[in-house]
């Protein structure tokens, strides 16, 4: 037999447990030899790839891929670049005369953690009056408008799940959560044209990485949505070669409804055609439906059962009626679905695990992987109903690094045990997956995986230091762990014979700390193919 590459010169990580071997071969895009096995083995081309690590390419489990690319063009007010409210105002005013008056200015990444408080009307004001801007707060769970944009909003009907924050009668400015919806009328739907050069933006930046497989979290109606016809821009990317990573999609709840059927059928909610989780291919193809639950942690949004530090009147909100959880969660998971529902207050995961339990009660299903998205403030007893219920918890370790002071600050020091927790999930027997919330953070699942073993906030506070875990751990979450979460660890997340031939080339091997740390991409294959070299 006749292979189409043979790759050698190289220490390649196999199986669940990273076994190391020093060739691979490739076929049709699948692996078909390894070892001694593989170097035996006529080939079309041999690549020696120079003493590298190889491992199975990363799979991010929860990450907004058009937002991100989108948002590359946005003007950035994140730390990065904006120190203070000054400096955010300066941009503002700097962007202002490179665009003509009425069109929107739109920023990205702002953190009031950082900045000591949100950037607010009359400062957008003072910096572009002509303009319409919005502001996005770095978690997407909040955002900051001017004067202009306020006047055009509908504010005598906020929609249930947000809040417009005012200081005495007069809005500041400040949407949270739901009440960006107000915005709608305004900006959404997003042309797909749009849509489609962010995902093809985004899927560049990710090769570069290491990324072969994405979970977008979130796409169509409701709070993530960009369309209500998003899924077309993410075939008309694919039909272009635009979509350079595999992709699961998420499709937002706001975009089920109920089904006609007939008398018997159990799939009475979801997707016209009847739809759902799994439909598509290794390349693209539907996975979960996405329901909010709370908001955001840092923005203080996210329901708890006791108050946030300093805010005796605060325990946060659910942006999903907690008592339609339920009947929602019930519908879709009896027609079929993954579950994937965005819960970080402890309140909202007993919430959720309350309602994956009744309908798993009432229609068990033996292998259903519902997940909680975040899953960011949890106490041991709800952490043991994760486990035996088999739900997965999607944490993002690499939000200690850049958000975690906001955390601990919205926390107190005796809460910080419970918070996004990576070892209590691994020792209870749970797969947990590698995921960023792209672009919330930085996304490089390197990153990421160093995040999951220190636990670092930027003041190097070590944050739940019983909640680490090893460099091998790490590296499992972003390559097998991912793939369990959407129901693909057959055909990725491991090199093994029989599974699609998705790598990346390493500098030093990331099973080990010292290595994780110096570890860079030196190359990228999908289906057997080397799609980006260093």
């Amino acid at each position: 037999m006749r292979v189409d590459a043979v790759y050698t010169g190289a220490r390649v990580l196999t199986g669940e447990d990273f076994v190391p071997v020093d060739a691979m071969a490739v076929h049709g895009g699948r692996i078909v030899a390894l070892g001694h096995a593989a170097r035996e083995l006529s080939a079309a081309r041999t690549v020696d790839l120079g003493g590298a690590t190889v491992v199975p390419g990363f799979h991010d489990a929860h990450n907004h891929m058009a937002w991100y690319g989108m948002g590359l063009d946005e003007l950035d007010v994140s730390e990065a670049s904006c120190a203070s409210l000054d400096d955010i105002y300066a941009a503002v005013a700097a962007r202002a005369p490179e665009q003509p008056a009425g069109t929107w200015i739109v920023g990205r990444g702002y953190d009031q953690t950082k900045l000591g408080k949100h950037p607010d009307r009359y400062g957008l004001d003072r910096a572009a009056p002509k303009h319409h801007i919005k502001l996005k707060h770095t978690t997407g769970h909040m955002c900051v408008v001017n004067s202009l944009v306020l006047s055009q909003l509908d504010l005598a009907n906020v929609p249930a799940g947000g809040d417009v924050v005012s200081e005495g009668a007069e809005p500041t400015g400040l949407l949270r959560e739901q009440a960006q919806r107000l915005l709608d009328p305004l900006l959404y739907p997003v042309p797909l044209a749009d849509v489609e050069r962010g995902i093809d933006r985004a899927g560049q930046q990710y090769l570069t990485e290491g990324i072969t497989s994405v979970q977008e979290a979130g796409i169509g109606r409701g709070l993530v949505g960009n369309t209500p016809i998003e899924l077309a821009a993410y075939q008309r990317a694919r039909d272009a070669g635009r979509l350079r990573v595999r992709t699961t999609l998420m499709i937002a709840a706001d975009s089920l409804h109920p089904l006609e059927h007939g008398d018997g059928d159990d799939v009475e909610f979801g997707l016209d055609l009847g739809l759902r989780t799994g439909f598509g291919d290794d390349w693209l193809r539907i996975g979960p439906m996405k329901l909010f639950s709370d908001g955001s942690l840092v923005g203080r949004t996210c329901a708890m059962h006791e108050p946030f530090a300093g805010e005796t009147n605060n325990r946060g909100y659910f942006q999903t009626a907690e008592d339609k959880i339920p009947e929602i969660v019930r519908r879709a998971h009896r027609s079929g679905w993954q579950i994937a529902t965005h819960a970080i207050g402890d309140r909202a995961i007993s919430v959720v695990l309350d309602a994956y339990a009744a309908a798993l009660a009432e229609f068990p299903r033996a292998d259903h992987r519902h997940r909680i998205e975040h899953c960011a403030v949890i106490d041991q007893p709800d952490l043991r109903r994760v486990a035996e219920l088999g739900v997965i918890p999607v944490p993002q370790g690499r939000f200690v690094n850049e958000i975690g002071e906001g955390m601990r600050a919205a926390l107190g020091p005796g809460w910080e045990a419970w918070c996004y927790r990576q070892r209590g999930f691994l020792d209870a027997g749970c797969v947990v997956p590698g995921s960023s919330d792209r672009p919330v953070v930085n996304g490089a699942p390197l990153l990421g995986m160093a995040d999951m073993v220190h636990r670092r906030t930027p003041t190097g506070h070590v944050l739940a230091p019983d909640e680490r875990i090893t460099a091998r751990e790490a590296l499992r979450a972003y390559t097998y762990g991912s793939a369990y979460a959407t129901f693909a660890e057959r055909d990725f997340g491991t090199l093994d014979i029989g599974k699609c031939a998705d790598f990346v080339a390493l500098s030093a091997d990331p099973t080990d700390e010292d290595g994780l740390a110096d570890a860079r991409v030196l190359a990228t294959a999908i289906d057997g193919a080397i799609v980006y070299e260093s």
